[in-house]
């Protein structure tokens, strides 16, 4: 009974004081951000001075290697000097084997400073195209693929090296702008595209075979220039772009090696969006010789 009446009987109880949890931050307080002091505490990029010596000093460390080799065949000159030593060679004497080496290593080093000296990187330099500004076009062209033509002109213009475009399609030249070579007729008009002769040509069959962009880095090293008689003479490098398998975009530029391969990428897209575009309108389109287009 004792034991029932104990549980049964309330167990007094005093609430205590609340329990308040304390925050604490969740990142250490030693890397907070500090109004007071916002400078970049990180890893600094280190400096190679080397690099920038050489950079800056491109003529003194390419001839680095003759004042080397020149002051080693005074040293070995002065060294028999003071040793008392006959300066004819003596293959008997190891002073005479050792200074034979040494003069080896100094010629050796003149030789490579006079290559490096006679060897230069050629600069490559933008070109002013010799020839006549053109803006010839098909004359019966909807005015959408016209506009889209000519956005894809601006385009290659502004953001690349390009300064000539030609646009052969379906055996016909949509489009020639840009910069051209000058007729011979004397009248500053330019060469017209003979879309025929170009498709005969071993660029045009090579490029529409592979289906892939051709890339001419150094116009002037191949001897395909001559069937692009329509650019400039002195176009520096060409873009031999298909358009699907029915024609091809011609993109001359002022510079060796001018074209990146961003641009090549990006001139590959441009091209399918070409020929996309022209096969819609180009089929309907009579023959006719391309006109100048109106401003």
């Amino acid at each position: 009974m004792e034991a029932g009446s104990l549980l049964r009987s309330p167990i007094p109880w005093t609430p205590k004081r609340p329990f308040r949890r304390r925050l604490v931050p969740a990142f250490p307080r030693s890397i907070r951000a500090s109004n007071s002091d916002t400078r970049y505490r990180g890893p600094k990029p280190k400096r190679n001075w080397v690099a920038d010596w050489v950079s800056n000093n491109d003529d003194a460390a390419r001839s680095l290697p003759i004042y080397a080799g020149g002051a080693s065949l005074l040293a070995v000159l002065f060294n028999r000097t003071v040793s008392d030593i006959a300066l004819v060679a003596d293959a008997s004497s190891s002073q005479s084997r050792a200074d034979l080496l040494t003069l080896g290593l100094a010629v050796t080093n003149i030789l490579a400073g006079l290559v490096w000296l006679s060897i230069r990187p050629k600069s490559i330099s933008k070109v002013s195209p010799e020839g006549v500004e053109c803006e010839q076009m098909h004359p019966n062209l909807p005015k959408t693929l016209l506009s889209e033509l000519l956005w894809a002109w601006e385009s290659l213009s502004s953001v690349t090296c390009c300064r000539s475009l030609v646009i052969v399609y379906d055996g016909r030249c949509i489009l020639q702008i840009g910069f051209a070579d000058e007729s011979s007729n004397g009248d500053g008009k330019a060469v017209d595209v003979d879309a025929d002769k170009l498709m005969q040509g071993s660029l045009y069959r090579g490029v529409m075979k592979s289906g892939v962009q051709s890339y001419l880095a150094n116009l002037y090293l191949y001897p395909g220039k001559s069937e692009l008689p329509f650019l400039p003479s002195n176009t520096q490098a060409v873009i031999l772009q298909p358009l699907g398998d029915k024609g091809i975009a011609v993109i001359g530029g002022d510079t060796v090696r001018g074209f990146t391969s961003s641009d090549q990428a990006w001139i590959s897209l441009i091209g399918e969006k070409l020929d996309s575009t022209l096969s819609k309108y180009v089929d309907n389109l009579p023959l006719a010789v391309q006109d100048p287009v109106l401003k």
